[in-house]
């Protein structure tokens, strides 16, 4: 997990439990999110192959462009990515474990912007745990979606959370650099090359959208990522 709020949400699921499996949703206090509850849903996932979304904060509403509550959690994600997240859903429930999903979003125009999206298991009516306390951050550059809602997403990797992995330290400094070497040294050129690291990503799988603008935009996504550089 990268983003502090997705630790804060794994940490306040595993204070609920108070030694059960999992909480009860009728546990879940809204005060105790306030500060990110924009982003917060839960997802009824009785059929993984079909989650709903039972509720979902306004900021996730305006994220997508629509009112999430009653639509279903897999409409917006390509077909490939819908199979496999439907079986981690179904892992995840079964082993009463958060799963935390890293994501690339997209907008129609192909703006695109990394997501990681938190969801842990509860029940419902102290049953069996058939639902999920989720929430969605961007971590990169808001911006380049130029206020257009997401509208497709694409899973680029998930991780089973487990409760004893350590919580990172957010306010940490970075290290000091080294001392110069013995008789000084000269001061970088202002035209000194810089590395550029350039990760190869392969060809994204052909799928199929209902919604024209959709596949066109995926298409464009597609020859896109086969050339991601991070700087």
């Amino acid at each position: 997990m990268k983003h502090r709020n997705s630790h804060l949400l794994v940490g306040y699921w595993s204070r609920l439990r108070k030694g059960r499996a999992v909480p009860d949703q009728t546990d879940i206090d809204p005060r105790q999110l306030k500060r990110m509850l924009s982003s917060v849903f839960i997802l009824d996932a009785e059929n993984p192959a079909r989650p709903i979304y039972r509720l979902a904060g306004t900021g996730l509403c305006e994220r997508f462009g629509f009112e999430l509550k009653g639509t279903g959690f897999l409409a917006h994600w390509e077909a490939q990515s819908s199979q496999a997240l439907a079986s981690l859903l179904r892992q995840a429930l079964t082993l009463n474990q958060p799963v935390c999903l890293s994501s690339i979003g997209a907008s129609a125009e192909c703006g695109m912007v990394e997501l990681e999206t938190v969801l842990c298991p509860i029940s419902f009516s102290n049953g069996q745990p058939t639902r999920f306390i989720g929430m969605i951050q961007v971590l990169s550059d808001q911006s380049r979606l130029h206020g257009k809602p997401i509208a497709f997403q694409r899973l680029a990797a998930s991780q089973l959370i487990r409760e004893d992995d350590p919580l990172p330290s957010f306010n940490d400094l970075p290290p000091p650099p080294p001392p110069p070497p013995p008789g000084g040294f000269r001061a970088p050129s202002a035209r000194a090359p810089h590395l550029r690291l350039v990760a190869s990503q392969p060809r994204a799988a052909t799928v199929h959208f209902a919604d024209q603008s959709a596949r066109t935009a995926l298409e464009r996504l597609g020859r896109g990522l086969t050339k991601l550089k991070l700087v």
